[in-house]
């Protein structure tokens, strides 16, 4: 059996990206930012993927990537998460690098490899593997159509965009209309893409592409809500010691400390299920049941975790200043990002023949 605990490259790697995101992606900044105008963080997203090569993580050494796996980003995403960072790490270095990967197109895996362009599958953020999408009109060799809840394509510099012939085309930003729409997570926002006689190059066929990059999405959200749940713990915990009433600390009370505990080891066991999707992305071994299982579990805890991290820190936590908000924010999107928990369990039920009667 694969060995689930971190390796001391991954640890080494985890230790790297949290002193950048210490560093360079405080809590006030975040929320100030998503108040804005310009929600991401390019000066973070250009050390993160430019001086660290964190953008071409998964693409091989041979198109000028750093040639890792999935377990690599799966910890990337931890810290991404812990931090709540308006990075598009998520949409371009793992879902448009995988889609790009399926069809197999080498020079825009070099270009995404660099950092220095970002890349967008223009498919709704909602949508999980085994979901049909929406896809765009190709009339006269031009794409026309409307694509919404696109996640990061404000500053996507090119749009991988499935059409009705059953291709996969890359398409300019310039040449689509992009309008925000009205997110609950202001540091992922989302788009609506109006392609109005777009011209675009097909890169191949946008079925199993379309299909591997959701189901890597969805595998490796897992480890992005590990970050977050645990975040949320690790602060309700340092806050209930230093908080006092009766003249002891409120972390000493039987009722809030049953309920840690019980929080702990549902991260615990995120952890578990966030490690396993990662390793069977990497692996390839029982990869769909170990994505839909991750999934299964990691939306509700990511959500009970900030939901207990707001309560727990009582008046404070209800302010803009704290970033409790945050991270519950995020965690509630999440929930509904490549596939509801629900949407999950019903894939696994079929997967493992346990079809409800």
């Amino acid at each position: 059996m694969t060995d689930l605990l971190y390796s001391q490259e991954e640890d080494a790697l985890r230790a790297a990206v949290r002193d950048l995101l210490t560093d360079h992606c405080t809590a006030a900044d975040v929320a100030a930012r998503a108040e804005s105008a310009a929600p991401h963080d390019l000066d973070l997203w250009k050390s993160l993927a430019q001086s660290m090569g964190l953008a071409g993580l998964l693409i091989p050494e041979a198109l000028g990537g750093q040639g890792a796996g999935h377990r690599e980003a799966a910890v990337v995403l931890e810290e991404l998460g812990r931090a709540v960072a308006p990075v598009p790490y998520l949409t371009s270095a793992v879902v448009a690098t995988e889609a790009l990967l399926g069809c197999g197109d080498e020079e825009l895996l070099g270009r995404l490899a660099t950092g220095r362009t970002i890349g967008v599958l223009a498919v709704g953020l909602h949508l999980g593997p085994g979901t049909p999408v929406p896809v765009a009109r190709l009339e006269d060799g031009t794409l026309h159509g409307e694509l919404t809840g696109i996640a990061d394509a404000a500053v996507a510099d090119v749009l991988l965009v499935p059409a009705d012939d059953g291709g996969l085309y890359a398409v300019a930003a310039e040449a689509v209309t992009r309008t925000p729409q009205v997110s609950l997570d202001l540091t992922r926002p989302l788009a609506t893409v109006t392609l109005d006689g777009a011209s675009g190059r097909r890169l191949g066929d946008a079925e199993p592409a379309v299909r591997r990059a959701l189901r890597v999405a969805a595998g490796l959200l897992a480890s992005e809500q590990l970050g977050l749940a645990d975040w949320a713990l690790t602060e309700t915990v340092r806050y209930l010691k230093e908080r006092k009433q009766f003249n002891r600390p409120v972390g000493g009370f039987q009722a809030l400390k049953h309920r840690l505990a019980q929080l702990w080891l549902e991260v615990v066991n995120l952890r578990a299920a966030a490690r396993a999707a990662a390793d069977a992305l990497a692996t390839g071994a029982d990869t769909d049941i170990t994505v839909a299982v991750a999934q299964a579990y990691a939306a509700p805890v990511a959500v009970r975790a900030a939901e207990e991290a707001l309560q727990l820190h009582g008046g404070i936590g209800m302010t803009w200043e704290h970033p409790v908000h945050l991270c519950l924010k995020r965690a509630k999107a999440d929930s509904l990002a490549y596939g509801t928990a629900g949407r999950h369990r019903e894939a696994l039920a079929e997967l493992v023949d346990l079809r409800a009667p």
